[in-house]
């Protein structure tokens, strides 16, 4: 995919100085748009370029500051500035907020068409469109292959600025149903993640939109990561009526090597809340118990344990064509109240009070004892966790 880097390291575009915003090359560039008002600022979306002449602007340059600022709120690419007879010289101030933001601002001179800029630009994105560019180059193998290219990514991430030692994490995004396609929300994701972030990595791999960010480039550390994946959650879900992705996070690690580990963690979370339909699970350090089970090597352990609590209920499912495990994980996930369980399953109280004593029959416990639901809901685990391996 096109890059900033790529314009200006390339020979197509010899109208085109950057002037500020140098350690922002790295920003992906995927549209261009002719912005002559504030007005207009509204329309771009994120990755354009931006172009204007100040045809419409005021003379103090306190508009093209405004506009720029704008623009960088968009989250754009970086900002083309056709200097003229209506924008002279570019304002320090512009400079001077442009480097301070690593946010690229380029000088075209007035000799040069704006219409042939938009050509170059138009086959610049479609020549690059299906390459992986360096990010996603250098993401991928971390990923995938970081024992044969250790030395050339860690010299990359930190071109990249992503220095050494820092502490990385990855971010998955998927859709709950395989056959929707996760393209119709990178838009909405990413600027959610370019608000959140100072930098990241993005990169697209079976269906998934993976994410490499840094604990230190940080922009709201205080506000909670389960905060703006419920804002994604809302927009989308407004958007369709149901909420069709899922989002996990995997813990932050300092050594590269260990950036693999939270990929798989973050597909963990992934998998464990479509597995129970929650969507208010984020992060792998908050998997709680399944964390323990999983690190358990003896599986003929973990195993015996669910089998010794739940293979009486299931032996008795079979026998008399009864419902009672299913039951049971309802009564745990209704924390044992009738009468939820009874407006859950749309059936009287008396009938959830003769099951329960039913289940407890069978496998001679005692479900009001905080003990035995934490065996139970254990064995639940561990056959979810068997069960998707």
């Amino acid at each position: 995919m096109g890059t900033i880097r790529k314009i200006v390291e390339g020979v197509q575009f010899p109208m085109l100085t950057l002037v500020a915003g140098h350690n922002g090359t790295y920003r992906r560039v995927t549209g261009i748009n002719v912005v002559e008002s504030i007005d207009l600022i509204m329309f771009c979306r994120p990755n354009e370029l931006v172009v204007t002449t100040g045809i419409n602007l005021s003379s103090d340059g306190d508009s093209l500051e405004q506009l720029v600022k704008l623009a960088f709120s968009k989250k754009v690419a970086g900002f083309i500035i056709n200097t003229g007879p209506y924008i002279p010289n570019i304002p320090d101030s512009v400079i001077s907020f442009a480097n301070e933001h690593d946010f690229p601002i380029f000088l075209m001179p007035w000799n040069y068409r704006i219409a042939d800029l938009l050509k170059t630009t138009f086959q610049f994105i479609a020549n690059h469109h299906q390459e992986l560019s360096i990010e996603e180059k250098v993401l991928y193998n971390l990923l995938f292959h970081y024992k044969q290219n250790a030395n050339y990514i860690k010299d990359q991430l930190t071109l990249l600025g992503f220095p050494q030692s820092r502490e990385l994490a990855i971010i998955s995004c998927t859709t709950n149903n395989v056959q929707a396609n996760i393209d119709r929300y990178e838009v909405m994701i990413q600027f959610a993640f370019q608000n959140r972030y100072k930098r990241f990595l993005k990169l697209k791999h079976k269906n998934h939109l993976i994410f490499l960010i840094d604990k230190a480039q940080i922009n709201t550390p205080n506000t909670p990561f389960s905060k703006i994946v419920e804002e994604i959650y809302d927009k989308i879900t407004q958007k369709n009526g149901y909420l069709d992705i899922i989002i996990g996070k995997g813990n932050f690690h300092k050594e590269l090597e260990n950036v693999r580990k939270s990929y798989d963690e973050s597909l963990t979370v992934i998998q464990l809340a479509k597995l129970h339909n929650n969507r208010f699970l984020y992060k792998y350090k908050e998997i709680g118990a399944y964390k323990i089970i999983m690190a358990v090597q003896n599986q003929t352990l973990i195993k015996s344990y669910s089998q010794d609590i739940l293979g009486q209920l299931y032996h008795y499912d079979e026998l008399h064509n009864t419902d009672y495990v299913q039951f049971s994980r309802i009564f745990l996930e209704e924390n044992g109240s009738t009468r939820r369980i009874s407006e859950r399953l749309f059936i009287h109280r008396n009938t959830v009070l003769y099951k329960l004593k039913k289940i407890e029959t069978l496998l001679d416990m005692d479900l009001s004892n905080p003990f035995t639901k934490t065996n139970l809901y254990i064995a639940f685990l561990i056959e979810d966790i068997l069960a998707h391996q």
